[in-house]
Formats: structure tokens, C-alpha cells, sequence
């Protein structure tokens, strides 16, 4: 976990192909409250174009992108 950001709520979607884990971290966000941070744990390379995507469109941000070998982590704060 990165230590300078403060997680609510982890989403594993590691072996999920797209646009599951978009389609997941859309459903989980509303989980959290606004203000609140999920980190969301992908193994699809094509999350790293979808969930910035999906961040401008939904008005949510990405605060964090983590590649550690296939895994790739990403800290969304809810802001809608």
C-alpha cells in the first residue's frame, strides 16, 4: 500500500479481462464515500488507458498508478 495515500477500500481484480475491471471500480465507487480513496488492483494492460478514461468521463481521479510486474494498482478518489 502506498504510504502517502490513505485507502478505504481495495478492489482485487487482478485476472479480470476488460472492461471488467473498469466496470467493477464503477460499482465499487460507490461504496466509499465522496472523498474517499479505493485502490483497485488490475492485471489487464488495457486498465491502464481505461480507468483514466474512465476518471475524466465519471469526474473521479486518479491519484496513484503502481506497476509492480503484471499487477498494476491504482488510487481513485471519489469526487462525484
Amino acid at each position: 500500500m502506498s504510504e502517502d495515500i490513505k485507502v478505504d477500500k481495495v478492489l482485487d481484480l487482478k485476472g479480470l479481462p476488460c472492461p471488467m475491471p473498469v466496470v467493477k471500480v464503477s460499482k465499487g465507487i460507490k461504496d466509499v464515500e465522496v472523498g474517499q480513496v479505493i485502490e483497485a488492483h488490475s492485471t489487464d494492460p488495457g486498465s491502464l488507458t481505461d480507468f483514466p478514461a474512465w476518471a475524466r468521463t465519471s469526474g473521479n481521479e486518479i491519484l496513484k498508478t503502481e506497476q509492480d510486474g503484471e499487477v498494476i494498482k491504482f488510487y481513485i478518489k471519489r469526487n462525484a
